[in-house]
């Protein structure tokens, strides 16, 4: 029985060091294009707009981050759902502000700091209560959303949908899974194992936050 729990354990350890190593290289990792997919050029059709929607979370890693800290967070809470969820509302609420050439003050640095942030109360063994954590998602929903909508000015209908829609389809995808992954691997919002995803997410959040500020 002892030597089951062991190898268990063992197991378990391996499991955990591979997906934070994965996490550590996908934050560290010195991304290959800007934020946009297209360059500076105004998706002009549907198709661009779509895959330009997928491609800006993904190749602008403080949002990557922010999104895998979402879905992280929202598997400690019952009914954590509603984080993901009111984050992706907010983003397109924030893309329509831009839209509407209204200004966020400062939107990198906040959006740097929101991943910081989202690490501490990740890595924080008593997290703050699910509507704190909708508050906040709602807020930083909003920088983020703002921020996408820098990519698409200028775009007809068309191309305007797509981009929202392939944003919120990503985004939804990535916060999914790093929920799943964490109901499945971590098992109880307790574990230190979750902890120490959220302290790698402080460290990414720091670096870009610096960034932000000293760029």
């Amino acid at each position: 029985m002892f030597k089951f729990a062991s190898i268990h354990s063992v197991r378990l350890t391996k499991i955990t060091v591979a997906t934070i190593a994965l996490i550590s290289t996908v934050l560290i990792a010195t991304p290959v294009f800007a934020h946009h997919a297209f360059g500076e050029i105004v998706p002009s059709n549907g198709v661009e707009g779509f895959l330009s929607g997928l491609a800006h979370p993904m190749i602008g890693l403080d949002h990557f981050a922010f999104v895998i800290a979402v879905g992280l967070l929202a598997a400690t809470k019952r009914q954590g759902f509603w984080l993901p969820v009111a984050f992706l509302l907010s983003a397109l609420g924030g893309t329509g502000i831009h839209l509407f050439t209204l200004n966020l003050p400062a939107p990198e640095v906040f959006i740097s700091f929101s991943v910081l942030a989202f690490g501490i109360m990740l890595a924080m063994q008593n997290r703050p209560n699910l509507p704190v954590l909708v508050g906040l998602g709602t807020i930083a929903g909003l920088f983020h959303g703002y921020a996408y909508g820098e990519a698409i000015i200028g775009a007809s209908m068309a191309p305007l949908v797509a981009y929202l829609a392939g944003f919120t389809i990503i985004q939804l995808v990535i916060a999914l899974s790093s929920y799943f992954i964490a109901k499945q691997i971590f098992n109880k919002p307790e574990s230190l194992r979750l902890r120490y995803a959220g302290f790698i997410l402080c460290g990414a959040g720091a670096a870009f936050l610096s960034a932000a500020i000293l760029g």
